[in-house]
C-alpha cells in the first residue's frame, strides 16, 4: 500500500507566553517539523488572523492554517473562547485544534473536547519532559492526515 504525500500545512502557535513559544518553535524544528509556523500572542489577534480582520486580510501573505495549538490561558480573548469561534465558523471548524496547555483540570479538559478540541496536551512543568512532548508532536504531525 503507498503512503499518501506528506501534507504541508501551516501551523499556527496561539501562546502569550515568549518562553513557551520558542521552546515549542525550537522543539518542533528539532522534532523534524519544517512547516511555517505562525505565532500569536493572544487569542484576539488569533481570531482577528483566522477571520481575515485588519492586517490578516490576505491569504497569500497569511496562510490558513491547517492544525492550531492553542494555549487556554492568554489575554484579550482565552483558548475557550478562540476554540468555540472556530468550531462555530463553517470556513473553520475542520481544522484541527490541539489544546496545548498547562491547566490539568479535569473540568478544562472536558469543557476543551465539549467545545471541539481535537486534542488536549498538557505541558510539563520540567523541560525535559516538556521537550520530549514537543518533539512527540512532531512525530505524531508527520504521519496524520489534516482535511483540506
Amino acid at each position: 500500500m503507498e503512503m499518501p504525500a506528506k501534507q504541508s500545512v501551516t501551523i499556527m502557535l496561539v501562546e502569550d507566553d515568549d518562553g513557551h513559544r520558542l521552546l515549542i518553535r525550537e522543539n518542533l524544528r528539532a522534532g523534524g517539523v519544517v512547516n511555517n509556523l505562525v505565532e500569536m500572542a493572544d487569542g484576539q489577534q488569533a481570531i482577528d488572523y483566522l477571520t481575515r480582520r485588519g492586517q490578516y486580510h490576505d491569504r497569500t501573505k497569511f496562510p490558513k492554517p491547517g492544525l492550531i495549538l492553542l494555549d487556554i490561558k492568554m489575554p484579550k480573548a482565552d483558548g475557550f473562547a478562540v476554540l468555540e469561534r472556530i468550531k462555530a465558523d463553517p470556513e473553520l471548524r475542520l481544522i484541527p485544534v490541539l489544546m496545548l496547555t498547562s491547566t490539568d483540570d479535569q473540568l478544562e479538559v472536558n469543557r476543551c473536547y465539549t467545545l471541539g478540541a481535537n486534542s488536549y496536551v498538557v505541558k510539563p512543568i520540567r523541560y525535559e519532559e516538556f521537550q520530549e512532548r514537543i518533539r512527540a508532536l512532531g512525530l505524531f504531525l508527520d504521519i496524520v492526515r489534516f482535511p483540506e
